[in-house]
């Protein structure tokens, strides 16, 4: 029978160190033409993006979310915050999402596929949910990307509860949206590259 890990709880995660994270410089708002030409440019030859969506929460039942609002994706060295509002936007976050030539690498990505192939008309290409590598590697439930940091680098991946719940729809981002949006997609693509880049 394979070994089945578990990951650490929250008491042993809040001990460790804090995770480095991508600052404010380090983070591309793409919310108009010219910035969605210059991101497509810089990210179509890209071998590996991390990736994650935000959509702006629901607090009445049976609201249906209109959501993603945004899509992230992470190079080792930048972050880019994609606004779906702007179409030009749009078309570049689409057109990189249905490459199937880069790997985009995220953390429970099923709901996030339903709502792109509804918002943006396409069907993502080339995506790994990392969830599954660790379903593979013995790993018995959803790891996400705090417990996954953890159990890869040994760190405490921050994570703001207030930005989380934040409205995701909102014309322009504030910097910490910003820096929870891009981090979440940058660490993504760490903890791919800590599990030897396994698909």
């Amino acid at each position: 029978m394979r070994e089945q890990h578990i990951a650490p709880d929250r008491q042993a995660i809040e001990a460790m160190e804090p995770f480095e994270r991508l600052g404010l410089e380090q983070i591309s708002w793409v919310a108009s033409a010219r910035q969605a030409q210059q991101a497509w440019g810089e990210l179509q030859s890209e071998p590996v993006l991390g990736f994650d969506t935000e959509s702006k929460p629901t607090f009445v039942r049976h609201e249906a979310s209109q959501g993603p609002h945004i899509v992230q994706l992470a190079t080792e060295r930048t972050g880019y915050v994609f606004a779906l509002h702007e179409p030009e936007s749009l078309r570049a976050a689409a057109a990189l999402l249905s490459a199937p030539q880069i790997l985009k690498v995220g953390f429970g990505l099923g709901d996030d596929r339903k709502r792109i192939v509804a918002k943006l008309g396409i069907e993502p290409q080339g995506v790994i949910d990392l969830n599954h590598v660790f379903h593979q590697r013995g790993w018995r439930k959803d790891i996400g990307v705090k417990a996954a940091v953890a159990v890869t680098y040994q760190k405490r991946f921050l994570k703001s509860k207030k930005a989380a719940t934040s409205n995701w729809a909102a014309p322009q981002l504030t910097p910490a949206q910003l820096v929870y949006a891009a981090n979440d997609a940058w660490a993504a693509l760490r903890v791919y590259q800590a599990l030897g880049g396994a698909g």
